[in-house]
């Protein structure tokens, strides 16, 4: 452990200096292992973990099938990066950046790769004509959807990275971040004080992308750090995240590619969930 550090003139990978993560971190991209990945009855095939980014996803496919668009049906495998199952072969031909979650669609005459969890979102909102917003506020949808692309870094790989997984606590990168997660959750506060949705009266893929990491931050569930955010003072934040979290289809994507006991590693139809929810 060290107070201060002068960075080298050239910068060389040490793999035991990555924290909680280190032994699957590393600086260059591509495939360690041959493995295919499987593939389902479905034209819709969706490779992911339920992490906030992947729940996303799951929970958009479950919105529209909950509506009846039945070609929304799909697939969903568990891919654990834990096990390093991202830097398997036939992952990173469909996602390069070996991160989750990342959709094949064979419903065409060839097959159409999807990856970065907004970049799905808005691929299936336009393929199905869904949860997009009304016309006119088409620029509000796409800045609320990139601004959670922008902000969710912030406190993801910076405050839950050395909040919870960095080799030790460090005031520094700790308070800098928290700053902002709290500047990021006023933001939302005072925004939805004002809407129900953010989108005012309409629920759209803006509330999908934000939900999964917002919302589980605003109910304390977000690195056990709660207590330490204050997130009891986002009262606008919380309404949203409850009522969210009510939908049938959010309980049902909130399962999806989890292992554990009611939980659903491997999704492939409606029926899976029964007993579950």
């Amino acid at each position: 452990m060290t107070e201060s550090y002068t960075p080298p003139k050239v910068w060389s990978w040490e793999k035991e200096n990555g924290g909680a993560w280190a032994s699957l971190n590393r600086p260059i991209a591509g495939a360690t292992h041959d493995k295919e990945l499987p593939v389902g009855d479905h034209p819709l095939q969706l490779y992911s973990m339920g992490t906030p980014n992947g729940v996303k996803v799951t929970i958009l496919l479950e919105e529209l099938l909950e509506k009846g668009i039945s070609e929304a049906e799909y697939d969903a495998w568990l891919i654990s990066i834990g096990d390093g199952d991202q830097f398997g072969s036939g992952f990173v031909e469909l996602n390069p950046n070996s991160k989750i979650p990342a959709l094949n669609d064979r419903s065409g005459d060839k097959p159409v790769r999807v990856f970065e969890s907004a970049a799905i979102l808005m691929y299936l909102a336009e393929k199905f004509g869904e949860f997009q917003g009304a016309p006119e506020k088409r620029a509000e949808l796409l800045s609320w959807v990139m601004w959670q692309m922008g902000s969710a870094p912030y406190l993801g790989g910076g405050f839950g990275h050395f909040y919870a997984y960095a080799p030790y606590p460090m005031e520094y990168p700790i308070d800098r971040f928290a700053m902002e997660v709290k500047r990021q959750m006023d933001v939302l506060d005072r925004h939805l004080a004002e809407n129900q949705f953010m989108l005012g009266d309409d629920y759209t893929i803006a509330d999908m992308a934000i939900f999964p990491w917002y919302g589980r931050t605003a109910k304390g569930q977000s690195y056990d750090a709660g207590e330490f955010l204050s997130v009891h003072e986002y009262k606008n934040v919380i309404r949203w995240a409850d009522e969210i979290d009510a939908r049938p289809a959010v309980k049902r994507g909130k399962l999806v590619n989890l292992s554990g006991e009611g939980k659903l590693p491997n999704r492939h139809s409606a029926a899976d969930f029964d007993g579950l929810v």
